[in-house]
């Protein structure tokens, strides 16, 4: 069981995790981690996957997917009848009006439809995946220039599961460099994962880039995939001034996370989620929702 915070309602829920019993099986037997080794971790599984759900007969599994998660269409720009294939419908984009951004430069607004934990004050050779189990900057990007401006900064961790949104966006405005691959494998993202196999985030195909930002100085922004994430699409022009909102790409089929990192003193994130990270418990944020401030004027 999965407990989430509800900052929208002020409450707890439960979440519903597609292909629940599947994940438990991987990771939580000896068989299930066979197969997850051999073949579900790897780059084929998940690129076959990838092409299957790109195909036009994949879009038979809209209607069902989206009545059996009781899903939310009233955003898409697109009505379920209208999508080419199941990753076209996974990847679909939200009207402006559903997801609105502040133009407030001191608000630190969620790029994400996801669960999010907040970390402040961080040891960068000593970052949370769950209790009991680290990584390090160093690991995660392969790059001991850039992890030195992170010390004592604070650490974001946004996971997206298949039910969400899953386009990720710029918190704010300025530019970002080229984005960088690391080859990996393809674990899940889910807590049941993460809680068994360590250095998830750190064994995962993942991208990073450094975004010079207009208001919380430098940051950097890490997206990792997951099982059936057959690609990590990113949608900028890297070294083209935007503005803040603007989409930066997007997951396909799966679950993923997006990770921020900011420098010591850039920002403030709200109280209630802070003391939810506390406690282990993840809260739910949407695209544009305000989690944060600017904690101080250059």
């Amino acid at each position: 069981m999965i407990r989430i915070y509800d900052r929208k309602y002020g409450k707890y829920d439960t979440e519903v995790v597609v292909g629940g019993k599947y994940i438990e099986w991987l990771y939580g037997t000896m068989s299930g981690k066979w197969v997850l080794e051999a073949l579900v971790k790897r780059k084929m599984f998940s690129s076959l996957y990838g092409k299957l759900m790109d195909l036009p007969a994949s879009r038979k599994m809209i209607p069902s997917f989206i009545k059996e998660n009781s899903l939310d269409m009233s955003g898409s720009v697109k009505n379920p009848g209208d999508y080419e294939s199941f990753n076209d419908f996974f990847t679909r984009k939200l009207s402006s009006e559903s997801r609105p951004f502040s133009s407030d430069p001191s608000m630190l607004m969620s790029p994400v439809d996801g669960r999010m934990l907040a970390y402040e004050d961080i040891d960068i050779d000593r970052l949370v995946q769950v209790k009991g189990i680290t990584y390090t900057l160093g690991g995660l990007i392969g790059n001991g220039n850039i992890k030195e401006r992170y010390t004592h900064g604070t650490m974001l961790v946004f996971r997206l599961c298949p039910l969400d949104y899953h386009r990720f966006h710029f918190v704010d405005s300025g530019i970002c460099s080229k984005p960088r691959l690391i080859k990996g494998g393809y674990y899940s993202v889910n807590p049941v994962s993460l809680a068994r196999i360590p250095n998830v985030y750190l064994e995962n195909k993942r991208m990073y880039s450094l975004m010079r930002s207009d208001n919380f100085s430098d940051i950097l922004i890490i997206e990792v995939g997951a099982t059936n994430v057959g690609s990590i699409v990113q949608t900028y022009s890297a070294s083209k001034r935007f503005e803040r909102g603007t989409e930066k790409g997007y997951f396909k089929f799966g679950g993923s996370t997006v990770l921020l990192f900011f420098k010591n003193g850039a920002v403030k994130i709200d109280q209630d989620i802070l003391d939810e990270t506390a406690n282990g418990i993840e809260s739910k944020v949407l695209m544009g929702e305000t989690i944060g401030r600017k904690a101080r004027q250059d």
